[in-house]
């Protein structure tokens, strides 16, 4: 992978957001994800994500290491929660390989402004739902299903909200109420798309801690932040990212002034007036490597 210097030195051949067919995929930094001989949670490979046809994630290769708690970072617009989404299997205009073992079951929390909070629906009722792979669309919560959603409530400081509206509740508490409904998903691969964003410092400080409760538990998180003195003091392994993977590997790493400053002056050069991305031209051209 190019480093930090030379992608600043040539940052102006990126004015375009469009790969040039001549050009190669980047691969993980120097120290990245395929160093350290970590087992792989998930791997993408030449991953090129398009929004409104044009490309949000371009050509990203590269590993999230299991058991770990794994940061992705970059400017606004970096194709952050696009990344997480295709992931996830939320979205599907994508090219290039993701890779996961199937069994390994997968929680997604995407952003909480997504989530309707005037819609008639209980606390228990809303964290129950996360039992659906197990009970199905219409089976219903039985008591040990019952218990276990008590448990997660209270896990999160909620205990005694069962009977709560959704709309009743602060934005600290409704975040809370989402992590209750991952951790009954008992997922070992949990994706949160901005998990503390607009919420109070000790409903985060829980929740981050709630997060190293996992990591003890061998899960692995996913996470995309903004606050990279969070990310410093609680995360393991990072993604900068600003459309291509600038850095990939160990936090400490990839935070490194350089690397931020290539992700500046890559964001800087963005021309969103760019020829809109042909994913299947892109797959043409990649199929070589």
């Amino acid at each position: 992978m190019s480093t930090a210097a030379q992608r600043s030195a040539h940052a102006h051949a990126h004015t375009h957001a469009h790969r040039p067919p001549h050009a190669h995929p980047h691969e993980p930094a120097p120290g990245g994800a395929a160093s350290h001989d970590l087992p792989a949670a998930l791997r993408v490979q030449d991953l090129t994500v398009a929004y409104r046809g044009h490309p949000a994630v371009h050509h990203v290769s590269g590993a999230f290491p299991a058991g770990q708690l794994c940061a992705v970072v970059g400017p606004n617009g970096a194709g952050k929660s696009s990344l997480l989404s295709v992931l996830a299997g939320a979205r599907r205009g994508y090219e290039g390989r993701i890779e996961r073992d199937p069994a390994l079951r997968l929680a997604y929390l995407p952003q909480a402004s997504e989530l309707d909070r005037q819609f008639p629906v209980g606390v228990e009722e809303f964290v129950a739902m996360g039992l659906w792979s197990r009970i199905g669309c219409f089976g219903r919560v039985d008591a040990a299903g019952r218990a276990q959603v008590r448990q997660a409530l209270q896990a999160v400081g909620l205990a005694g909200f069962e009977r709560r509206l959704i709309g009743e509740l602060s934005a600290g508490q409704t975040q809370r109420v989402l992590f209750a409904r991952v951790m009954v998903q008992d997922a070992g691969l949990i994706l949160l798309d901005e998990p503390f964003n607009a919420i109070d410092a000790r409903t985060t400080a829980d929740l981050l801690a709630l997060l190293q409760r996992w990591k003890a538990e061998s899960r692995t998180v996913i996470a995309v932040l903004h606050d990279m003195e969070q990310v410093r003091q609680h995360f393991d392994h990072t993604l900068l990212l600003a459309r291509e993977a600038i850095a990939w590997g160990p936090t400490a790493e990839v935070l490194r002034a350089e690397h931020l400053f290539a992700a500046r002056r890559m964001a800087e050069a963005w021309d969103d007036a760019a020829r809109r991305c042909d994913l299947g031209e892109a797959a043409a051209t990649g199929a070589g490597r």
